[in-house]
């Protein structure tokens, strides 16, 4: 070996992991599970929800953890429940759909989370590439390496991408994020604590005040309009100050709110709201923040017309 070579010794094996899949990816999530229970592993298992949801929840568990976790994630694909789970500052998760994908993925990136596919991976590769995943050290020989040493050149690279990396996502002394990172905006809000506008909701401004679950106080200015559109989770409203009016599309319902007036709505069902006054309300979801359009602003404003002609 010469002088360019390094010695790798395995990873500190973590002490628990933090499990989730969506509908397509639970039965392999169950059966690997099963099999880390057996070598002894402490594991936090968070069952079953959307693959962004599980996505997001595995990896503020693992976040929230440090280094003595790391996260396991399975969907149909492997790749949803992984894009997810990379929107939180820290983690660093790999879709592998092979042994030697885990291996470039724990050498190359440092990999703390490892995202697998309920559709094309059976249960024996899949403890083949947990296997691996739990036992490569970082900057080890790999597939990418041609099993080799990776050069000094690279090495220096991948030294500094440790620290390099764990400032994605930080917030500097002025408010403003890393040149290298577009932070995720729910982390801002509920470190800043500061009213943003609502993108996809014209007239509206949020500021989340704790998450998953999450509370958030939201104002909407008089004649702002919210197109139908529905959450994961279920979520309590209390209008603080204004007025406005809730269409529930999916139980064909109509609530008029004002001043100390409360709604819940469950999750998935769909809903359109107006706002007659300057309006201010307290809402708190049963999980972390989502929202999902079902109309655009046009439609919704021509539903509303036809409501009130």
């Amino acid at each position: 070996m010469d002088n360019h070579s390094t010695t790798l010794t395995p990873p500190p094996q973590p002490l628990k992991f933090i499990t989730g899949a969506d509908f397509n990816g639970c039965s392999i999530k169950d059966s690997l599970v099963s099999y880390l229970r057996s070598l002894n592993y402490q594991v936090e298992d968070l069952g079953v929800g959307s693959y962004y949801s599980i996505g997001d929840q595995v990896a503020k568990r693992v976040a929230a953890e440090g280094n003595t976790a790391r996260g396991l994630l399975a969907c149909g694909t492997g790749t949803g429940v992984q894009i997810f789970a990379n929107k939180t500052p820290g983690i660093f998760a790999a879709t592998c759909l092979t042994v030697d994908d885990a291996k470039n993925a724990r050498s190359i990136n440092n990999a703390n989370v490892l995202a697998v596919s309920g559709m094309s991976t059976s249960s024996e590769t899949a403890i083949e590439i947990l296997d691996t995943f739990i036992k490569t050290p970082f900057k080890s020989p790999c597939p990418a390496s041609g099993n080799k040493d990776w050069d000094p050149e690279i090495m220096e690279f991948l030294d500094k991408s440790v620290s390099e990396m764990a400032e994605i996502g930080k917030s500097t002394p002025s408010g403003t994020t890393t040149d290298m990172s577009g932070e995720c905006a729910i982390c801002c809000l509920a470190k800043n604590r500061e009213f943003v506008p609502v993108e996809i909701m014209p007239g509206g401004m949020m500021k989340i005040v704790r998450e998953s679950p999450t509370s958030a106080i939201i104002k909407f200015k008089a004649g702002s309009i919210e197109p139908a559109h529905h959450h994961s989770f279920g979520h309590d409203l209390m209008v603080m100050k204004g007025k406005k009016t809730v269409w529930n599309l999916s139980k064909k319902e109509k609530f008029d709110l004002g001043d100390g007036d409360y709604l819940y709505t469950p999750a998935g069902d769909i809903h359109r709201v107006k706002y007659y006054e300057d309006t201010e309300f307290f809402l708190k979801w049963d999980g972390p923040w989502d929202i999902f359009l079902d109309e655009d602003l046009d439609t919704a404003k021509a539903a509303l017309a036809k409501e009130c002609s």
